[in-house]
């Protein structure tokens, strides 16, 4: 039986995390490919970031953007924060449920194809 429950939730909700962010979740692109476009913005002012997402050409970019465009509108909107002290404290894609498929080979036999999605996290943070 659960004991204390209402302390226990409002030390969590006491200790959690309060920078803004922004998590999109069964993303279908494999996190190896988002990481390659994550690792270009990590640590910028979100001004630079975008910039460098919108000249990037790869599938994860306009994601990534999106993502961070949420990301800022949580901090301006939810926290009343500056945009121009905002830069990219952590972001991360971890990843999600695989769907498992089969591609057809040579002489009746099958392959699997593994279809990977990600989980993309963005969390901002202020200049100080």
């Amino acid at each position: 039986m659960a004991t204390r429950t209402r302390e226990k939730a409002a030390a969590r909700k006491e200790n959690r995390d309060k920078r803004p962010r922004a998590i999109a979740r069964y993303i279908r692109i494999s996190p190896r490919k988002a990481r390659i476009v994550i690792d270009l913005i990590r640590g910028k002012k979100v001004n630079d970031a975008l910039a460098i997402l919108m000249y990037t050409p790869k599938a994860a970019s306009p994601i990534v953007e999106k993502l961070l465009n949420s990301a800022i509108a949580n901090a301006e909107n939810n926290l009343s924060l500056d945009r121009n002290d905002l830069y990219v404290a952590e972001v991360y894609a971890n990843p999600g449920p695989t769907l498992k498929r089969f591609v057809a080979r040579a002489r009746g036999s099958a392959s699997p194809m593994l279809k990977r999605t990600s989980h993309i996290t963005v969390v901002l943070d202020q200049k100080q």
